[in-house]
């Protein structure tokens, strides 16, 4: 089980560069005691209002706070797979009882990706398209599937990898919150080790930002300074999207990279950090002063020749 101080969290949303408001929405709630985090272990909670419905923002902040009420309450202890699912269906059955309620017949929708720690592993839900990645020696591995078009065009080998990149219909998702009366959630099991990290984001990053570039910033920096660059990056490349992550780390330090692991280094040059380039460096050094040391000898006999 893990001890409470074990988990180091950082959550951060922001607004992008080119949306007027954050439809984005994160939420966590950390044990403060033991037997809190037996009950309830550490949840977590990215949600991202669905683009081209009304008050995307309304929906994706009561979404998760009315996932985290449910799972709160919630006596059930057997099974935290199944505990996620039903506070997430709550919440669900909430949204949509506070959209039926309006007279203006506003359509509210949001994707979740929430994730709660215990024993030794954890247990992410996701519906949509936000993402969760597990993060270990060095390489970074998406867990959930995307509930989105091009991924089951990928999928079933209508598109390529490529071409879903840019693909004109990339934003649109299969399923999401508020839109169904029972939406699909795909459950995904994890264990962790000390210096393994959990990341949940929302699609603003990774339209920006590659899983290779996330692997390395998490793998050098701590997770709250991590959540900011990979947020500073994703606007610097256009922010066109609203921008959220949450980086989840195991223990009190990184695990080992991986030797075939090469850290991406972001907005300078790759310096040589390699044992290997830097001996190359080394003999190149030496031999230029070799050269050197000839050449003034040359010219010095000629001039005193």
């Amino acid at each position: 089980m893990f001890s409470i101080g074990q988990i180091d969290a950082s959550m951060l949303t922001d607004r992008g560069r080119v949306r007027d408001h954050n439809e984005d929405f994160v939420a966590c709630q950390e044990p403060t005691t033991l037997d809190e985090s037996a009950k309830n272990g550490w949840l977590y909670i990215l949600a991202d209002g669905v683009g081209g419905t009304d008050a995307g923002e309304v929906a994706s902040r009561l979404a998760t706070e009315r996932t985290l009420h449910h799972f709160l309450a919630s006596e059930e202890k057997a099974d935290w797979g199944e505990r996620l699912c039903q506070a997430i269906q709550a919440a669900n059955a909430d949204l949509r009882q506070m959209i039926a309620g309006q007279s203006s017949n506003s359509r509210m929708a949001t994707t979740m990706v929430a994730t709660v720690l215990h024993d030794d592993g954890a247990t992410i839900a996701n519906v949509g398209d936000s993402r969760g990645y597990h993060w270990k020696r060095g390489y970074l591995r998406q867990v959930t599937k995307d509930q989105s078009l091009v991924a089951r065009l990928v999928e079933e080998g209508a598109i390529t990898e490529e071409e879903a990149l840019n693909h004109p219909r990339k934003n649109v998702i299969l399923h999401s919150l508020g839109a169904e009366n029972s939406p699909q959630i795909d459950l995904y099991q994890l264990s962790l080790a000390p210096g393994e990290q959990v990341v949940l984001c929302s699609d603003g990053l990774t339209r920006h930002v590659m899983d290779e570039e996330i692997a390395a910033i998490i793998g050098e920096k701590e997770p709250a300074y991590a959540a900011e660059q990979l947020i500073r990056l994703a606007n610097d490349r256009g922010g066109e999207d609203n921008i959220s992550v949450a980086i989840l780390r195991i223990g009190g330090q990184l695990a080992e990279s991986s030797s075939h692991f090469a850290p991406v280094v972001i907005g300078q040059e790759a310096q040589n950090g390699n044992f290997r380039y830097s001996r190359a460096l080394w003999f190149y050094t030496a031999v230029l002063a070799i050269v050197q040391v000839v050449l003034i000898f040359l010219i010095w006999n000629i001039i005193n020749g």
